[in-house]
């Protein structure tokens, strides 16, 4: 049976992801480094069941791609992003609400089919592009003829539609009662390829592998090993030192319209770092914190992100951030939970010129009590 051989398939590729990511070959060999590479997988995997599973572009749902308890690559504690599959033949029309994010947009990811990592963003529409009526709600075009306004063109090789709902309140999302965003997605013309009505023996075959396929693509076929390969503008290896903000470009998964800049950090145990900067004129910015396989921290438990609203500034504009193991007692404190090693991402949407990069010192963390 072609089912049962993709299922242990799947079941080898599981095996190989989980000894080879989560071990010495990613650099991971600590009990609790290789537990959280783990933790990854699973994730990885339930995203892929959620968003791949029994996908269909002539019939398309919106699923979410993140939620606090199943992360990956790059979520938000101010944003919820969700996606659906759609195919450069059709033409479909997608509703939804902003429910208050402060800013919203739409990409087209190439290359993504059947599960594969996307090979970059072919699209790029936010709501600067399209009409939201007074009570929130909106309405596109994805795909078919060219239109004025409120319209997202197909390239040949368009495979997923991702939605960005971003807010900048002193609550996330998360924490706050959930927006009803009502997001749509129905193709309305072009012959598509569907599933059939009741799944046979190859259509879940091909579900199954589809599965193998997005848990590699987002492990060993595309996340680079440590110190291998070159980082984009907007990464730096070195611990504190923040690259100027910069556009992504046409990166895979990456807001065209957004910048971007990111560091680890290092910390012993009475350590401190010192975050000092401005935010800029931009739609929203903010900064979180992340494992090395790009999760954030519990943002349910522990302030382990910053917007603009949750951060108190200096008289002169400016904002002082502490990072730590322990909280110092001042304003705008971000908890490591004890983790002596992790990445700091800022994000800032729409800006409105070049953006001064943070700056970081290490201090004695008694020092600033």
């Amino acid at each position: 049976m072609q089912s049962r051989d993709a299922f242990d398939e799947l079941l080898a590729t599981l095996r190989e992801v989980a000894d080879r990511y989560a071990g010495e070959e990613w650099g991971l060999t600590a009990p609790d480094d290789v537990a959280e590479g783990l933790r990854v997988i699973l994730h990885h995997l339930a995203t892929g069941f959620e968003t791949q599973f029994e996908q269909d572009p002539a019939h398309p749902t919106f699923r979410a791609i993140v939620e606090p308890w199943r992360k990956a690559l790059g979520d938000n504690a101010d944003a919820r992003y969700h996606d659906a599959p759609v195919h450069p033949a059709g033409t479909y029309r997608v509703r939804g609400r902003t429910g208050g994010a402060v800013y919203v947009s739409f990409t087209v990811e190439a290359g993504a089919e059947e599960g594969a990592f996307p090979t970059g963003t072919v699209g790029v529409l936010n709501d600067t592009g399209f009409d939201v009526a007074a009570d929130g709600t909106f309405e596109i075009t994805v795909g078919g003829p060219a239109r004025p306004r409120g319209w997202l063109p197909l390239a040949p090789d368009a495979s997923r539609l991702t939605v960005r709902h971003y807010w900048e309140a002193a609550d996330s999302p998360y924490v706050a009662p959930r927006a009803d965003l009502a997001l749509v997605i129905e193709r309305v013309e072009g012959e598509v390829p569907a599933r059939p009505a009741a799944p046979d023996d190859a259509q879940v075959a091909a579900d199954l592998r589809r599965m193998a396929t997005y848990l590699r693509g987002r492990t060993l076929d595309s996340i680079a090993k440590p110190g291998e390969g070159d980082p984009p503008a907007f990464v730096s290896r070195e611990p504190h030192v923040f690259p100027a903000p910069v556009p992504p470009g046409d990166d895979a998964l990456a807001a065209g319209d957004a910048a971007y800049s990111m560091a680890p950090y290092l910390l012993g145990p009475d350590d401190a770092l010192v975050l000092r900067g401005r935010w800029p004129a931009c739609r929203c910015a903010s900064v979180s914190l992340w494992n090395r396989q790009m999760q954030t921290f519990d943002h349910l438990r522990g302030p382990v992100s910053r917007n603009r609203a949750q951060t108190e500034l200096e008289p002169d504009g400016s904002f002082r951030m502490v990072l730590s193991h322990r909280d110092p007692g001042v304003a705008n404190w971000l908890t490591t939970e004890g983790r002596p090693f992790g990445l700091l991402f800022w994000r800032y949407f729409l800006p409105e010129g070049p953006i001064e990069a943070p700056t970081a010192e290490v201090v004695p963390v008694d020092s600033l009590a």
